[in-house]
C-alpha cells in the first residue's frame, strides 16, 4: 500500500511539472493572436476613417455646385444572384417653379466623351428621275412641273439636332434642291425650332419654323416618303412642298386608359396655295388627334383627325379636315413590318368671289362679283408589302379635286424598293396619271393622261431622327 501511493504520488508531481509549461505557452500565443487582432482592428478604422472623409469632401463639393440633373450611366454593374437590383425611382415632372430656376444648360456633357459635339449632324440626299411624254414637258403638267424628262437633286439636307438640356431639344434643317428645270441651287432655311420638353400637366411646346403635324405624310421629308412623290391631294391643296409654317405647337397626352395625343398650333399662315395671309393677327390655327391600338403581338393602328382653318391672300376662309388611319402587321422575330396599309382623306371648304355677268330686263350686261363656298374632297390609299428585308414593293392610288379650279385627278403608282441598309434606298416607279374636266390639259394634249417612270436614290449620312410610325 506504501508503496503503491508513493507512485502515484510521483506520477502526479510528474505530470504537474510537465503540464505547467504547455500551459504557460498556449496563454502567451492566445495573448499574441489577441494583440495582433487588436492591431488590425485599429488600421482596419484608420481606413472606414479616411473614406468617410474622402465622402464627405466629395458631398461638400458637390452641393456647392450648380443644380444640375443626373443622367444615368450608359451602362449598368452586372447583379450576382445574391444582389437584388435597385430600380431608379420614376422621375417626377418639373413645376413652373423648376422651369424658372437657374441651372446648367449643358448638363448632359458629363455623359460624352471629351471633344464630342452637344449635338448630333446628319445630310440627307434625294435624287429622282423623271420621264414622262415630250408634250407633257413640253407644257410642264407632269408630277414634278419644270423638270420633266430630268434627273435632278430634290432635296439636300443638313441636319442639325439635339438636346440643349434635360428640358429642352432643337433641330435645325438647311437644305437645298432644283425646283425648277436648270435653275441653280440656292440654300434655304427649311426647318429650325425649339421644344420644351417637360412642361407642367404633361404638355410640350414646339416653336420655330416646322413641318406642320397635319395628317399623316404632311411631317415627313421627301427622302422618307412611302412612295417617290407626294400623293397628289396634297400637291393640289398644300403645294409641292406642303405645310411648312412659322408659329407655336402644344402638345398634350392625357392620362387615359388609351394612348391620345392632342395637338393644336398658331402659325401665320404663309403658305400661298391654300393660306397665304401671313399674319399672326389673322393666324392658321391647327389641330390633331392621333391614337394608337396594339392589336395582339403582332400588329398596330393608328387612328388620326386633322384639322388647318386660315385667311387666303384675298381674306377669304379656308379650312381643312382630314383623317387618317394607318396599319402594320409585323410577323413575331422579325425586325421589318410584312404589310403596311394607310390611307387618308381630305375635305376642303374655300370662301371665294367669282365674276359672272349677269343680263339685265334691258339687255345690258354687267359684271357682278359674287361670292361663292368651294367644297373640295381628295383622298389616296396605299399597300405596300415586304417579304423580304432588302426589298418591298406596293401600289398607291390618288383620287382628288383640285382646290380652286373645276377637275378631278386621279393616279395609279406601282413602286419598287431596294435598301441595301437603312441608309440607302433606291425605287423604281410608274405612274399613270388621269385628269378630267381641266382644260387646258385636255385642249393642248389632245388626251387627259399621261404616264410616267420615276427613279428615286436617296441616301443617310451620319445621324437621322427616328422615323414615326
Amino acid at each position: 500500500m506504501r508503496i503503491s501511493r508513493r507512485v502515484t504520488s510521483a506520477v502526479l508531481g510528474l505530470t504537474l511539472a510537465t503540464a505547467t509549461p504547455a500551459f504557460a505557452q498556449d496563454a502567451e500565443s492566445l495573448r499574441k493572436e489577441l494583440e495582433q487582432m487588436r492591431k488590425q482592428l485599429q488600421e482596419t478604422q484608420q481606413q472606414y476613417q479616411k473614406a468617410i472623409d474622402t465622402l464627405s469632401e466629395r458631398l461638400q463639393k458637390l452641393e456647392s455646385r450648380p443644380e444640375a440633373v443626373a443622367t444615368p450611366p450608359a451602362t449598368a454593374p452586372a447583379t450576382t444572384a445574391m444582389q437584388t437590383p435597385t430600380l431608379p425611382p420614376p422621375p417626377s415632372t418639373p413645376s413652373a417653379l423648376d422651369l424658372l430656376s437657374r441651372r446648367e444648360p449643358f448638363a448632359l456633357y458629363g455623359t460624352r466623351g471629351t471633344g464630342q459635339l452637344l449635338f448630333d449632324m446628319g445630310i440627307a440626299g434625294d435624287f429622282v428621275a423623271n420621264f414622262t411624254p415630250r408634250s407633257v414637258e413640253r407644257f410642264g403638267v407632269g408630277t414634278f412641273a419644270g423638270r420633266e424628262n430630268r434627273f435632278f437633286p430634290r432635296e439636300i439636307e443638313l441636319n442639325l439636332f439635339g438636346q440643349i438640356d434635360p428640358y429642352a431639344r432643337a433641330e435645325v434643317r438647311i437644305e437645298t434642291g432644283e425646283e425648277a428645270a436648270k435653275e441653280e441651287l440656292t440654300v434655304k432655311l427649311a426647318e429650325a425650332n425649339l421644344t420644351l420638353l417637360t412642361l407642367p400637366w404633361g404638355t410640350q411646346i414646339k416653336m420655330g419654323q416646322m413641318r406642320n403635324r397635319f395628317g399623316l405624310l404632311n411631317q415627313i421629308h421627301e427622302h422618307d416618303l412611302p412612295q417617290t412623290d407626294r400623293p397628289s391631294v396634297y400637291r393640289a391643296f398644300f403645294g409641292e412642298e406642303g405645310l411648312v409654317e412659322r408659329g407655336v405647337e402644344m402638345t398634350f397626352v392625357p392620362e387615359l386608359p388609351i394612348y391620345l395625343e392632342a395637338l393644336v398650333g398658331v402659325f401665320n399662315g404663309d403658305n400661298e396655295v391654300a393660306f397665304g395671309r401671313g399674319r399672326i393677327r389673322d393666324p392658321l390655327v391647327t389641330a390633331r388627334l392621333r391614337t394608337f391600338f396594339e392589336l395582339g403581338d403582332t400588329s398596330g393602328l393608328q387612328l388620326g383627325v386633322s384639322f388647318a382653318s386660315g385667311l387666303t391672300a384675298d381674306e377669304f376662309r379656308q379650312t381643312f379636315v382630314g383623317f387618317d388611319a394607318k396599319y402594320k402587321y409585323r410577323p413575331e422575330g422579325w425586325l421589318h413590318p410584312l404589310l403596311t396599309v394607310a390611307g387618308e382623306g381630305i375635305w376642303s371648304r374655300r370662301k371665294t368671289v367669282q365674276s359672272v355677268e349677269v343680263i339685265d330686263e334691258e339687255g345690258t350686261a354687267t359684271i357682278v362679283d359674287r361670292k361663292l363656298t368651294l367644297d373640295r374632297f381628295g383622298w389616296y390609299a396605299y399597300a405596300e408589302l415586304q417579304p423580304f428585308r432588302r426589298w418591298a414593293g406596293g401600289v398607291r392610288y390618288d383620287n382628288t379635286q383640285l382646290l380652286s379650279e373645276p377637275g378631278r385627278e386621279w393616279a395609279v403608282e406601282p413602286y419598287l424598293t431596294f435598301m441595301p441598309s437603312e441608309f440607302l434606298k433606291f425605287r423604281l416607279g410608274y405612274r399613270h396619271t388621269n385628269r378630267t374636266d381641266t382644260p387646258p390639259l385636255a385642249i393642248l394634249l389632245g388626251r387627259r393622261s399621261f404616264d410616267e417612270v420615276l427613279l428615286q436614290a436617296s441616301f443617310i449620312l451620319g445621324a437621322h431622327p427616328a422615323h414615326p410610325f
